[in-house]
């Protein structure tokens, strides 16, 4: 098989770079090594910028067919506050929960009819290289063993955060940078469709004592709720602590102070979890022949673990450029990727990478936190630019959070 762009891996990022290719008029393949639908570890949440990716791509009316929320419920020692998303020029004042299963479905579905070809339960097995460039990959049909080839001008390595792809390439993973773990799971609830996210800033076990990291509770709005913890690397010693524990403790802490229902008794299976590589922490990112995209690249936002956005966004900005690569006849614009990437996440990454690394010591998280719940103001500016949601007449995204850091550094005690 032969085609022009050879995409590796079916969820949101090699969905939308096969989409954006399909669409403008390119012979596309995209290989995904399980089956459609398949479940896929995710908080599930769609922000504005997930959003707006999505409508660009068609699909505003059947997201419309999912549960719709409209901002944010932050608690914290003992304070809550709930914020609506922010008007914007050009994201939408809403997000949508949908899960995994249904919304790389959908994705998939949309490049299919924009005229990509789409093989699920297929999995690119090894890269194949000519002169020392990326022709493709060897592939194998798991429904009938058969192995074969696909050749391709280009290839999108878009196969998520452990990206054997990826590895097989030299990719790997710069181990300065944070990185996260998650864990979700899914519990039945009379509050299955609420308007809010819900995010816990002071998790506590039994005994009181604050635990590192967040929690959060997502309504689905199919009698599930999504319930899940997630934890920094910049936390002490975050490599002895047990996820499944900790979010045994947080299943606990609502039991105890909330009416969401989550328990053992309601859970609808068991919770899953996994590393989230953050701030464009892998590299390269391009090749001569081959980009990087999405959660393989690390493109997950440090401030607030949002993967699904950046995943779309990297996706179609890697589909522009080979567009640009396949309509000139000319693949060195492939050497412009990194830069692109640069002027678009570069300062703000910096800025994430730096406020994670205060976040994580307990100290100045109990500061931060314990200052801001008390101001619905100083929250709102914290939720635009978590979110990445500033509009274009105030402050850059990267600025404004500089600033923040810069006072809580102050205000920290020596290190």
């Amino acid at each position: 098989m032969d085609t022009d762009v050879l995409v590796v891996g079916g969820g949101p990022s090699g969905a939308a770079a096969a989409y954006w290719l399909a669409e403008a008029g390119h012979d596309v393949v995209m290989v995904e090594r399980k089956h459609y639908p398949r479940e896929k570890t995710c908080g599930d949440g769609l922000t504005p910028r997930s959003v707006r990716q999505l409508n660009d791509m068609g699909l505003a009316e059947a997201l419309t067919k999912h549960h719709r929320f409209d901002g944010l419920r932050s608690l914290a020692f003992g304070h809550t506050l709930e914020m609506r998303w922010p008007d914007h020029p050009d994201f939408p004042p809403y997000g949508y929960v949908v899960t995994r299963h249904d919304l790389d479905h959908l994705v998939a579905q949309r490049a299919e009819k924009a005229g990509a070809t789409v093989l699920d339960q297929t999995e690119a097995t090894a890269p194949i290289v000519e002169s020392g460039l990326v022709r493709g990959a060897v592939v194998k049909r798991k429904e009938t063993g058969a192995v074969e080839e696909i050749r391709a001008r280009y290839v999108v390595v878009a196969d998520g955060s452990l990206s054997r792809f990826g590895r097989a390439l030299g990719v790997s993973r710069n181990k300065s940078y944070p990185q996260g773990m998650a864990i979700r799971g899914y519990f039945e609830s009379e509050r299955h469709a609420e308007p809010w996210i819900e995010s816990h800033l002071d998790i506590r076990d039994s005994q009181g004592n604050v635990l590192p990291g967040y929690g959060w509770i997502f309504p689905v709005g199919d009698g599930r709720i999504n319930v899940g913890i997630g934890l920094l690397s910049t936390f002490h010693q975050w490599k002895a602590i047990n996820t499944t524990h900790l979010m045994n403790e947080f299943v606990g802490h609502l039991q105890r102070t909330s009416t969401w229902g989550a328990s053992p008794e309601t859970s609808t299976g068991p919770a899953t979890g996994g590393r989230l590589p953050m701030a464009f922490s892998v590299g390269p990112q391009a090749g001569p022949t081959w980009l990087i995209t999405g959660d393989a690249g690390g493109a997950i936002n440090p401030f607030n673990g949002e993967g699904i956005a950046y995943a779309y966004e990297t996706g179609r900005m890697a589909a522009e450029i080979l567009d640009e690569a396949l309509t000139t006849g000319s693949g060195l614009v492939l050497s412009d990727y990194d830069r692109r990437l640069q002027d678009a996440y570069g300062l703000y990454y910096k800025v994430a990478r730096a406020f994670v690394h205060i976040i994580g010591r307990p100290e100045l998280m109990r500061l931060m936190v314990g200052t801001g719940i008390r101001s619905q103001s100083l929250m709102e500016w914290v939720l635009r630019i978590m979110a990445n949601l500033l509009r274009p007449d105030e402050l850059g995204p990267a600025e404004a959070a500089y600033k923040a850091v810069a006072a809580i550094a102050r205000m920290a005690p020596a290190a």
